[in-house]
């Protein structure tokens, strides 16, 4: 049995970048991303002023988030306990990216697989050094064998004051940093300072802290400037947002369906049996073309099925949103035959699978170890709060064009998902949770998705929820205020999924 890992001796370490360009001609690495590379952080002020390198790459972790995330099991656990990949198997779906708290994973824009430091395995099988540990002028990197109690690097670990990055993750990393100032390898306390200087330039993808908020307090804890390092794009953006918002949707319309049904509407052909899973069909449609959209292999989506990982909520959630479309088709058919007996079997069914499809998110979100934002307990009852508002809109709007058996249910429906949305986000937005999550959540109150946050809110929830009590206080049956809210809550609710996807984002992981 043998586990591999890194000594790196940042008090060695000259910031020579010879291990990353090693690596990159190793391993035919392209320009604009890398497997390994040195970060630069400055500290004190002048004339005490002192510069510390730390080599910033894969953890190799023993607990790999970025294995248990991967569908295909791209992902994998060598033999020596590295944590290697498979191109073939690869679907670029970048959740891997987002369950790594160490920012080690990146998209291979020649391959649009992801890719990141195997440890050189193919020179570790014949007895060989990673290419890093043999171009060190310093001899700075250092491979252990945490299974060989006679590794003289492991005997330095045991008694050297070292760290690892990211303790608090808990996935047990196999790189030790040795001398490295804990400012280098915790983000979160250095920033790039936009004072002028030639390390000042950054791109948009150099995630910079976001400011904590309107009182002045977004250097907290900042007790460095970072000098050089990557830039990390952002993985998942609006076709996230988007197919979060259709599968609400989807979710949602059944979940009125079958409340129709509790209702004694289950007599109802159009309204009940043939428009809702209509409805539910077209935006499942629309949501699996998302979810192949994003994919950086959209022609190996039939993976998932083929070479699943069910440890994998990505996994999951493909079986779920089949076997309520499945329900779907079956809920058509009974109600073109007009068989309301056999609606009110599946109402349970499709309404418990119809809470799923819009909850599974939270799960998949809870899998991305690195992004501390979407880690919140309050993720899931907000996805299925929404879901009643989708799906309230959905039949609000619906009752423009024929009869709602009902339609005051589905509006008090409305309002009470759009009351438990707004109390929920100022749950979330009042508790007090790990730096990265304050940090997250200042973007977006405060920072880059603030417009976004805002508009979502006036959208999602205060628009529609005035509207809503207008048409209930004045006691008209027309549908013509409720379908303008339905429509509004739609849009705000993809502008909030938006600010929630880009900011869980916006803190740098290195």
């Amino acid at each position: 049995m043998t586990r591999l890992g890194f000594l790196l001796d940042s008090d060695s370490c000259i910031g020579c970048h010879a291990c990353t360009i090693a690596c990159k001609s190793e391993h035919d690495v392209p320009l604009g991303v890398n497997r390994t590379w040195v970060k630069y952080i400055e500290t004190g002020s002048f004339p005490d002023a002192s510069r510390h390198f730390s080599v910033m790459r894969c953890n190799q972790c023993e607990d790999a988030p970025c294995m248990t995330i991967c569908p295909t099991n791209a992902l994998f656990r060598a033999d020596n306990g590295v944590v290697d990949f498979q191109d073939d198997n690869c679907i670029g779906c970048k959740s891997c990216m987002n369950a790594c708290p160490y920012d080690a994973l990146f998209i291979n824009p020649e391959t649009n697989t992801a890719q990141k430091c195997n440890f050189c395995n193919h020179r570790i099988e014949v007895d060989l050094a990673p290419s890093c540990v043999v171009v060190c002028p310093t001899e700075a990197i250092k491979v252990v064998d945490f299974d060989d109690p006679t590794d003289v690097n492991l005997k330095l670990i045991g008694r050297e004051d070292v760290a690892v990055r990211s303790p608090e993750q808990n996935t047990k990393p196999k790189v030790y940093y040795k001398g490295a100032d804990q400012a280098s390898l915790d983000p979160t306390r250095t920033k790039i300072n936009a004072d002028g200087m030639i390390w000042a330039d950054t791109t948009k993808n150099h995630r910079q802290l976001p400011v904590l908020d309107e009182h002045g307090h977004g250097d907290v804890g900042v007790v460095a400037r970072t000098t050089y390092t990557t830039s990390h794009t952002t993985t998942w953006d609006r076709m996230v947002s988007g197919y979060m918002v259709t599968k609400a949707i989807a979710g949602g319309i059944m979940l009125m369906a079958a409340l129709m049904i509790v209702l004694g509407h289950a007599d109802e052909q159009a309204a009940v049996g043939v428009v809702p899973p209509m409805v539910a069909g077209v935006c499942l449609a629309i949501t699996g073309a998302l979810l192949i959209g994003d994919l950086k292999q959209p022609g190996r989506f039939f993976f998932l099925l083929t070479r699943s990982n069910f440890s994998s909520w990505l996994v999951k959630g493909a079986y779920v949103l089949g076997a309520f479309a499945a329900v779907c088709g079956l809920w058509w058919l009974f109600g073109l035959a007009d068989a309301d007996g056999a609606l009110k079997v599946l109402a349970v069914p499709a309404a418990l699978l119809g809470a799923a499809t819009a909850g599974y998110t939270a799960f998949l979100f809870a899998q991305c170890e690195g992004r501390d934002l979407w880690q919140t307990p309050l993720l899931l009852p907000l996805l299925l709060a929404r879901a009643v508002v989708a799906g309230a809109s959905a039949y609000a709007v619906l009752d423009l064009f024929m009869d709602i058996p009902s339609p005051h249910a589905g509006w008090w429906a409305l309002l009470g998902g759009v009351v438990a949305v707004a109390f929920l986000t100022w749950v979330e937005l009042s508790s007090h949770g790990s730096r990265h999550v304050e940090l997250a959540i200042a973007s977006m109150t405060h920072g880059d998705q603030k417009q976004w946050f805002r508009a979502g809110n006036v959208l999602g929830v205060a628009a529609p929820a005035i509207l809503v009590i207008v048409a209930l206080s004045i006691g008209t049956d027309s549908p013509d205020l409720v379908a303008l809210a339905g429509v509004v809550a739609l849009i705000g609710m993809w502008l909030s999924e938006t600010a929630f996807v880009r900011a869980g984002q916006s803190v740098p992981l290195s």
